[in-house]
């Protein structure tokens, strides 16, 4: 199903129709945060597992996974590793098995994570529950490898069209990428969304578009939670016209009156173009894609082959710089994590960021370490007193009681579990800053009335096996050469949309998904151009046609009209023009004769 299709519904409705708890596998913490807070507040018990929870909580999820009060379990595809997490399993009733991002299982697939081949594992322990399988970007070679890995007995596919008859696609030539997005935003009105693919020019395009009255904010990864829930939240409530973003924007935003996404940057694929471009028009209304191209986003597009699969010496060389940091001796560090910070090891080592951070996920996926760079983003609170105790307390202060009103207003199960809350939403409420609630929090925490565990911001980095000597790290044809054919192939094939003027941009995206390709939209940047090409052929045809007509009757005689009609040019054409003429008095029709009367 195509970005904004419905895709949760799919599975939120029959896992609340069926006994037992449904597993939903899903890559994104944040995600998960956010559709288990989207679901508790409609009163449905759901849960989410991941590396942020205390062994405590987790054993305690799990055993209400056991005992029957949850219907929905999320859990990141690296925790299916887990011996504890499986002995668990075995003790469940599961109605079925979701598996969200489906393509990430796919070595083909544009954003292949290697923890997904560990699903089929499911199918084993639980052997009559069914799989489903969801995504938005999937080729047919895809499709086929998703069913094949998740071991489906036969084929079986559901699919909607990827037509969007309401988006129109635009490629454009932009010597000044800034100008040509402020041109855009001029020309057209509503909610916006700009992608780029460097951090730092989130913020640049963010300030340059407020100078000039354009009402901006930015977006990316390496934020601060609190900034970055203001900052999406900004956009989503309107407060701001425009997010500039990076790719780590977009994913889960329920934002259906998106007018317009822009791209200053070309993306790596044409699926991920296909899934950004999508967040724009889900409420149906007449909304743009645009995709900015200049020589330079062109080579840039070209070299991140080499930034995303540095050379082996180099992965290599950064596996043993990783263990000169953390003080690893060979056959030791299994088991062992560390706050890790990309900026600082490279400006130790004299490394490239890009490519180090490409190495180290290539690392992650040979499966030598974890590299975890998602933080998580909540704050989970529990009462560690009874609701009755709490309404019986006299030692809280106005702001203490006002907060705890509206905690229990706004979330429920804070008595018997950890609940995810949104410090800014409470601050928001308050009045006050993110920084005075958690102030109020480690108060409350002093007056044994509340525990709670704060957001972890620093990206990680665990071993998984002994470390070995960086001469023998093993990075195979799966993990690297067969990956870095797949994003080859992928660039090509986004080099080859953007250079198409022949072919409409629909047309071309759809069939890229296996989809037979149907009309033209006649709305696209190449169906555009084919019109006016077609009209300005037409015009100089009929300029050509009034010409012979008003020669072949230069002679003042009278001409038959049937003779007018065998001159060499559509027949529409002709009688067009022939009322055009004597409308304008220039020839004068009688009795199925025509002449040009004299001047």
């Amino acid at each position: 199903m195509p970005t904004g299709g419905g895709k949760s519904i799919t599975f939120q409705v029959p896992a609340l129709s069926m006994d037992g708890v449904c597993l939903v596998i899903t890559p994104l913490i944040a995600l998960m945060n956010d559709q288990v807070e989207n679901l508790r507040q409609r009163g449905i018990s759901a849960y989410a597992l991941h590396s942020g929870l205390t062994h405590k909580q987790i054993v305690q999820v799990l055993d209400n996974c056991i005992f029957g009060k949850v219907k929905l379990l999320y859990l990141s595809p690296e925790r299916l590793s887990s011996s504890f997490f499986l002995t668990k399993l075995k003790n469940m009733k599961v109605s079925f098995i979701t598996v969200d991002e489906a393509h990430c299982i796919s070595q083909w697939g544009y954003d292949f994570r290697p923890a997904y081949q560990k699903i089929s594992n499911l199918r084993k322990i639980l052997h009559d529950k069914p799989v489903l399988a969801l995504t938005a970007t999937a080729t047919p070679k895809v499709v086929k490898d998703i069913q094949r890995k998740l071991l489906f007995k036969k084929d079986n596919v559901y699919k909607m069209s990827f037509r969007r008859n309401n988006l129109t696609y635009v490629v454009r030539e932009a010597i000044d990428t800034f100008k040509e997005i402020e041109h855009i935003l001029n020309s057209v009105s509503g909610s916006t969304i700009i992608y780029t693919m460097n951090r730092r020019n989130t913020l640049l395009i963010s300030n340059q578009l407020n100078k000039r009255g354009l009402s901006s904010t930015y977006f990316h990864a390496g934020l601060d939670i609190a900034v970055k829930t203001k900052h999406q939240s900004d956009w989503q409530n309107d407060k701001k016209r425009i997010i500039v973003a990076t790719n780590a924007f977009g994913m889960g935003i329920d934002k259906p009156d998106v007018r317009i996404v822009i791209h200053a940057d070309i993306p790596n694929s044409v699926e991920a173009y296909f899934q950004e471009a999508g967040r724009a028009g889900r409420d149906g209304k007449r909304s743009y894609s645009v995709l900015l191209v200049n020589n330079q986003s062109v080579g840039n597009l070209k070299k991140r082959l080499s930034q995303s699969f540095p050379k082996k010496e180099f992965i290599r060389d950064v596996y043993e710089h990783l263990a000169y940091t953390f003080q690893i001796g060979v056959g030791m560090g299994k088991g062992h994590s560390f706050i890790f910070h990309l900026d600082k090891f490279c400006s130790i080592n004299h490394y490239n960021t890009i490519q180090t951070d490409s190495a180290l996920q290539i690392l992650n996926n040979a499966g030598y370490i974890h590299y975890e760079t998602e933080p998580d983003s909540y704050i989970r609170l529990h009462f560690t007193i009874d609701r009755d105790s709490l309404y019986d307390e006299h030692r809280l202060s106005d702001n203490e009681e006002t907060l705890l009103l509206a905690l229990i207003r706004k979330y429920t199960g804070m008595f018997s579990d950890y609940v995810c809350i949104d410090d800014e939403y409470l601050a928001n409420k308050l009045q006050c800053t993110s920084n005075d609630i958690r102030v109020l929090l480690s108060d409350l925490r002093q007056k044994d009335i509340i525990d709670f565990i704060p957001p972890r911001l620093d990206p990680k980095i665990t071993y998984l096996i002994d470390r070995v000597d960086g001469n023998i790290v093993k990075l195979s044809k799966d993990v690297y050469d067969s990956r870095r054919e797949v994003l080859k192939e992928n660039i090509n094939k986004m080099l080859s949309y953007i250079s198409n003027t022949q072919e409409c941009r629909q047309k071309m995206l759809v069939r890229h998904f296996g989809e037979e390709t149907g009309d033209d939209c006649g709305c696209c940047d190449v169906c555009i151009d084919k019109r006016k090409r077609k009209n300005g052929d037409m015009d100089r045809t009929a300029d050509s046609c009034m010409k012979d007509i008003v020669e072949m009757l230069s002679d003042q005689q009278k001409h038959r009209v049937t003779d007018i009609f065998n001159l060499p040019y559509p027949r529409s054409m002709i009688s067009e023009i022939m009322s055009y003429l004597q409308a304008e008095d220039i020839i004068r029709i009688d009795s199925g004769y025509v002449t040009r009367p004299l001047c």
